[in-house]
């Protein structure tokens, strides 16, 4: 059955990988096996190995020239590029040309010259892939790494799907992105957000694809202070300021973090003195939930409920979130709001921004 219909147009079909990069490699690599992931395979010509965990694949490119070494040289450790499956990438492609994507240079990258590959967010590349699955992955090629799999399964976390993505865009942009993912792959807003804090405020406009697999966040600041100015400033231009990580037990999975030394991010004690008003009838372990820090978002019902937690920034101001859904495909619209404050608060101690008395 064709995936390509009136309201999937491109044929998307979910994540297939996120491309990374950094002055420092073996920091970034650490990291990443940190959260559990393993070395599965390394490019047969290019210096990049394909970290995996679950159905997740996140990829470490340390190529010296192309547009790889240019987004490094820009933004440092950085997200430099993602794929989405799509039914056949060349029609894909050329359908995404017609509704107004821009082909990037595919000469250097990561998939070779005659990949197709569109403009993505700050200079990214957007890959169209087609071979995966049952299909042959793209990774076919690839040098296989000896054990790979025994070592997935003694080193996983329980992580299991990139559930969305965050873009953060400067201010007045959020619009034109929101605008290029729906003309071009047919996104529609799931959920808009208008947050404030104490002194500072940002929109947020999350996207969802046709194929509901795909969820893209769009961040955009109210002010030229808060968090998502800060991630601009410090990234040095627009990007994926997040990643969402699936699991089925999120207890499990972020106390295992815990004792790998993985830094997740703190929140206020007040926070769960008013979850059992907040969500009434939750049935969920409110000490476990007290003591891991863990969020918790949703109704008891036809809403359903979702747990979710964020590790403090890892590469450069680019963070993950470990999220478990209990029936609930929002984005955790109160714990939003306390994500917001919470980092908020964080800038308040480091004196990025002043609050009056």
């Amino acid at each position: 059955m064709s995936l390509v219909t009136e309201q999937n147009p491109l044929g998307l079909d979910g994540f297939e990988f996120v491309e990374f990069t950094s002055p420092d490699p073996a920091a970034m690599k650490a990291l990443i096996e940190q959260m559990g992931f393993v070395a599965a395979s390394r490019h047969p010509t290019k210096p990049a190995t394909r970290y995996k965990q679950g159905r997740i694949n996140l990829i470490v490119n340390e190529d010296t020239s192309g547009q790889v070494a240019d987004f490094r040289a820009a933004h440092g450790p950085s997200a430099n590029g993602m794929a989405f499956r799509v039914e056949n990438a060349e029609t894909a492609f050329a359908e995404a040309l017609k509704r107004g994507a821009k082909a990037a240079d595919a000469s250097g990258s990561l998939l070779g010259p005659d990949a197709k590959v569109l403009e993505g967010i700050g200079g990214s590349l957007l890959y169209l892939v087609d071979r995966y699955g049952d299909a042959g992955a793209i990774y076919d090629g690839w040098e296989q790494v000896s054990g790979a799999a025994l070592e997935e399964a003694k080193n996983n976390v329980g992580l299991d799907l990139l559930d969305h993505l965050t873009h953060n865009v400067r201010r007045g942009q959020m619009r034109t992105w929101s605008t290029f993912y729906n003309q071009v792959f047919g996104f529609e807003e799931q959920k808009y957000f208008d947050i404030k804090g104490q002194a500072t405020g940002l929109f947020s406009q999350a996207m969802i694809a046709p194929d509901k697999a795909i969820r893209i966040p769009l961040n955009e600041s109210q002010d030229d202070k808060s968090q998502i100015e800060e991630f601009i400033r410090e990234y040095k231009g627009e990007g994926i300021q997040h990643l969402a990580l699936t699991t089925d037990n999120i207890y499990d999975t972020v106390e295992k973090l815990r004792a790998r030394g993985v830094k997740l991010q703190d929140t206020i004690e007040t926070y769960y003195e008013l979850v059992d008003k907040r969500v009434p009838g939750h049935g969920e372990d409110l000490e476990r939930l007290r003591k891991n820090r863990i969020l918790i978002d949703g109704a008891v019902g036809e809403e359903g409920l979702l747990l979710q937690i964020f590790t403090e920034n890892l590469f450069g101001p680019i963070f993950f979130e470990i999220i478990q859904r209990k029936g609930n495909q929002g984005f955790g619209n109160g714990n939003f709001q306390a994500l917001f404050e919470s980092i908020e608060l964080d800038q308040i101690r480091r004196g990025v921004i002043t609050v009056d008395a």
